[in-house]
């Protein structure tokens, strides 16, 4: 999942005989958490039942990438630093940029027995190649097999920047098994093989457990399962923290400064990191329709926002400025282009410049106050998934804001299922959720998921992740241009960057709400080895993978007593 949650409101009876229903196969092991004391109970904010789905590729996946399918190298995505080895212990780059080297590990086993090697990968690779919908970045490397540990990836043209997407972000699957999948973009994985420290145990709706892979080549992980629950929303998951139900979660709670205080035993840590955005269904070639799809609405709506009153009222004053053109202004600070119009989307409304665009565009204001053009009516529909208090908040007080811009939000509450399936296949006008990192700290891979035509598909069709429908001819070729240059030539970059901010601005797809501060509570009591902020080894998130991963093969569970 790819979002941030934040503001908690109650949801009521129904929450409370959820969260009974889910939590009372946890056991009621020592100390706060929920379960045994080897068991992490963990919430992603799933709101309803779970739906099995363990293929890594699906954009409707519940888990795998990581603990069950493993990338070849871990990129921290919160600071620079070598990457760490999974499945590949070494990489090295020929002068072009036009041959990847690769070396394997020799002692790892896929979880059903047969040994993994080098023939595994290349056909990961074709497979990606082959399958658009998998290809999130454009990948068109030829991988071949040196031998059982050793694999070269070349490319027509220089390709420098593929290097942590293909290393960090491409899962590896077994040959053996997915050779004989006929569409590997729609099958479920309901029984998982993967090389992981963790195996599928059991998965029922309300909730699927990992157990440890007793054969994994780092030896098996000190925490021994991880279960995963299906709540009706973020009060349910406050309320379950509360009580000590559950071991880890993302989102702010009440009073997000005392967490220590409020939940003994827990601690908290918060990372700007994701970019809360409104999506838009925006190119009519594609099969978009709506108002949205016009650019002077997307330009009115972004301006019309009041920001700060948004961060009060739906993330906890968490959340922090964020760019139109989508490089993050802390991280990233010395790649915001000098020629966006905003280096950053302004925190108070501009009205003025809202009702400008939109007389210009040919919107006239009715008597009801609602802008119409050619006798229709500006009014436009949000999807939110039911029980993100968070977002239903924001949306919700953006319908109030939009509004005195003359512009009509309903707000439309659906299962995640639902909303996910919207996302993918572009039924939708808006919806609300966050555009995520890529594999290494660099924008480029964020623009080259969410802005790139190769990552897109018509209405109808599953998208990934580019749910935007966002095509631009210049922002393709400045993505072609950057993975010619070497990551480290950041005055070589710019001009692309520069290209790419300048029309993403421009068009705006996805319009800039807030940068989410990602806060992350977790029971420091029961296991001990969690990321702080004084050492992020992993991006804090429990949805994040394979960050999670990551966290899991750290964490051990605490000594309790003497």
């Amino acid at each position: 999942m790819s979002r941030i949650r934040s503001e908690w409101r109650r949801v009521g009876i129904a929450g409370a005989a959820a969260l009974g229903l889910v939590l009372t196969g946890c056991g009621s092991g020592g100390g706060a958490g929920g379960g045994d004391s080897d068991t992490l109970v963990a919430y992603t904010g799933q709101s309803g039942d779970y739906q099995i789905n363990f293929n890594p590729y699906s954009p409707t996946v519940i888990d795998g990438p990581g603990t069950i399918f493993e990338p070849l190298f871990f990129y921290n995505l919160t600071r620079k630093e070598a990457p760490a080895p999974r499945l590949g212990t070494a990489f090295s780059w020929n002068e072009r940029g036009t041959e990847l080297s690769i070396t394997l590990r020799s002692d790892a086993e896929w979880s059903d027995g047969r040994k993994f090697t080098a023939d595994d990968v290349v056909f990961t690779f074709d497979m990606i190649r082959k399958n658009p919908g998998m290809n999130s970045t454009g990948y068109s490397g030829t991988a071949t097999a040196v031998d059982a540990t050793h694999v070269k990836v070349t490319f027509d043209k220089p390709s420098f920047s593929e290097g942590p997407q293909i290393l960090g972000k491409f899962w590896i699957v077994p040959k053996h098994i997915w050779s004989k999948i006929a569409k590997p973009t729609e099958d479920v994985m309901r029984n998982p093989v993967g090389t992981g420290p963790y195996k599928l145990a059991e998965f029922k709706p309300q909730a699927f457990t990992l157990e440890a892979n007793p054969d994994y080549y780092g030896g098996a992980p000190a925490l021994k399962k991880v279960r995963f629950v299906a709540l009706s929303g973020n009060q349910s998951g406050a309320d379950a923290l509360k009580a000590g139900r559950i071991d880890w979660q993302t989102g702010p709670v009440p009073d997000i400064a005392n967490v220590e205080k409020n939940y003994p035993g827990y601690k908290a840590v918060t990372v700007p990191m994701n970019q809360v955005a409104l999506f838009t269904c925006a190119d009519t070639d594609l099969g978009c329709s709506g108002p949205q799809t016009d650019p002077a609405v997307r330009r009115a709506i972004y301006y019309a926002m009041d920001r700060t009153q948004l961060n009060a009222l739906a993330f906890e004053n968490t959340a922090s400025e964020i760019s139109p053109g989508f490089a993050l202004p802390e991280r990233d600070k010395a790649l915001v282009s000098d020629k966006l119009t905003d280096r950053v989307a302004p925190m108070r409304p501009q009205v003025d410049k809202a009702a400008r665009l939109l007389r210009d565009a040919g919107y006239t204001k009715g008597s009801d106050g609602i802008y119409a053009k050619n006798g229709r009516k500006l009014a436009l529909t949000v999807k939110v998934v039911s029980g993100w208090t968070d977002y239903i908040t924001a949306v919700t007080t953006l319908a109030e804001q939009l509004k005195k811009a003359g512009i009509k939000l309903t707000v439309q509450q659906s299962s995640w299922n639902e909303w996910s399936d919207a996302r993918g296949r572009g039924q939708y006008q808006l919806l609300i959720d966050s555009l995520y990192q890529g594999p290494a700290p660099d924008p480029f891979y964020l623009y080259s998921y969410f802005f790139s035509a190769r990552t897109t598909a018509p209405v109808g069709q599953a998208a990934n992740p580019n749910f935007a429908r966002f095509e631009d001819a210049e922002v393709d070729a400045a993505l072609d241009a950057l993975k010619a240059i070497e990551p480290q030539d950041t005055a070589a970059r710019q001009p692309h960057y520069d290209t790419i901010q300048t029309e993403i601005e421009k068009s705006m797809p996805y319009i800039p709400v807030l940068t989410g501060g990602t806060t992350s509570e977790f029971n420091a009591s029961k296991f001990t080895g969690w990321p702080t902020e004084d050492d992020l080894y992993a991006f804090p998130a429990v949805w994040s993978r394979p960050d999670n991963s990551q966290i899991f093969l750290h964490l051990k569970p605490a000594k309790r007593g003497k």
